[in-house]
């Protein structure tokens, strides 16, 4: 898309550019997500939900209609600056369950991740340019000839219609009461509880809360590892061998992409619940963390191999990384969900998608210049070879 753009001089740049896209949705994320948390915790999760997935249908369209690379960056942000749709998924997952079925709740977020891995590459890579790829069903002059970008976005945006009409029928999971309930508990003892839970639930206290505060510091660090990660990966694999990387189609990418989500998705649904009640979160973050660091460094001696072993090897190495990363974060947001109450878990989880989403706008914005700075020098004296040569120092930097 960048490229057809025509905005980067160099095909070197390209990655450059592409990585302000993808940060754009982040830095809009970021300037909301509190104010949807607060929202979802005075309103219910319900109203901010399908606010969220009507965002989606509008401005993800509105992307595919992208005609230069400013709309394009307009689109993304006012995506993720309407949309406060994460947080208050993640307090639903957990108050749809008992405690000790919390782990199956926010896994199903996790593994609707999964699902987005599996339809969403698969669509990007098989409906993008539909009149090159197609030219019998797709002419040039078309409309989708015209936006050779538009029919994936829409096809997710038809797709997110259908959720936000079904969402209606959501039940809500934060009750109200009503003014007459709250007037019987009228003794002393009732008001010092509610002026303690008034002063317990405001939003410095959550600042306060260390339990809450350091999960959250750790799951923004993993946010931005694992958005670099998929911003190098992809424009590392479509680059040509020339610049070091492997010279994919954009189908094949989404068939690597599409695989490891559903080995996400198969993990996510049985084993991560067995494996979060054996180890419990804190320690699989642990072992998820460690494991990554060899596995990320193994990339660049992965860029070497050819044929056959080169596919086999790199989508074995796609699914394991996307299973670590998931643990790490589905472990994360189990944490910040216990260490609060019902009532602040829409602020806590807004703090929380807030450093998420300045994480992961820097994270595709610090890839990409990376990959392009990679790129320039391959024969260089100094971190010399291809895109992972170079950036999985930052990769295990970051699990360090």
């Amino acid at each position: 898309m960048i490229r057809d753009f025509n905005i980067a001089e160099t095909e070197e740049d390209i990655s450059y550019y592409a990585g302000f896209v993808g940060a754009a949705y982040m830095v809009g994320r970021a300037l909301t997500s509190v104010f949807w948390g607060l929202c979802a915790d005075r309103y219910g999760r319900k109203p901010v939900i399908l606010i969220g997935t009507s965002t989606v249908v509008i401005f993800n369209t509105l992307f595919g209609f992208s005609v230069n690379y400013w709309m394009a960056i307009v689109t993304r942000f006012l995506l993720g600056f309407l949309n406060g749709l994460l947080g208050p998924i993640k307090a639903y997952a957990c108050e749809l369950f008992r405690e000790e079925h919390q782990a199956i709740g926010l896994s199903s977020v996790s593994s609707s991740w999964g699902i987005g891995l599996v339809i969403g590459p698969a669509l990007g890579g098989f409906l993008a340019q539909p009149a090159e790829k197609f030219p019998s069903l797709v002419s040039s002059d078309s409309l989708f000839g015209r936006f050779p970008y538009l029919l994936p976005c829409l096809c997710i945006s038809i797709f997110a219609l259908v959720v936000t009409i079904g969402a209606i029928w959501l039940p809500e999971t934060l009750h109200f009461h009503k003014n007459n309930e709250l007037e019987a508990a009228s003794n002393v003892h009732d008001a010092e509880e509610k002026t303690n839970e008034k002063k317990d639930s405001t939003f410095l206290s959550l600042l306060k809360n260390w339990p809450l505060m350091s999960s959250v510091i750790v799951y923004g660090i993993f946010s931005f590892h694992d958005m670099a990660y998929s911003e190098i990966f992809s424009l590392w694999a479509i680059s040509p061998k020339s610049l070091g990387g492997l010279g994919y189609t954009t189908v094949d990418v989404g068939t690597i992409l599409s695989i490891s989500g559903a080995g996400l998705l198969l993990f996510q649904t049985t084993l991560y619940p067995v494996v979060e009640r054996i180890f419990g979160p804190i320690v699989t973050i642990r072992i998820s963390g460690i494991l990554s660091i060899p596995l990320l460094t193994s990339y660049s001696y992965i860029a070497m191999l050819s044929g056959f072993m080169l596919s086999f090897t790199l989508n074995c190495a796609s699914v394991v990384k996307n299973v670590l990363s998931l643990s790490m974060i589905t472990g994360t947001c189990m944490l910040q969900n216990k260490a609060v109450e019902q009532h602040q878990r829409g602020a806590a989880n807004g703090i929380a998608m807030t450093w998420m989403s300045i994480c992961k706008a820097i994270g595709p914005a610090c890839g990409g210049a990376l990959l392009s700075w990679s790129q320039k020098r391959l024969n260089a004296a100094f971190l010399p070879g291809t895109c992972f040569h170079s950036t999985h120092i930052v990769y295990t930097v970051a699990e360090l």
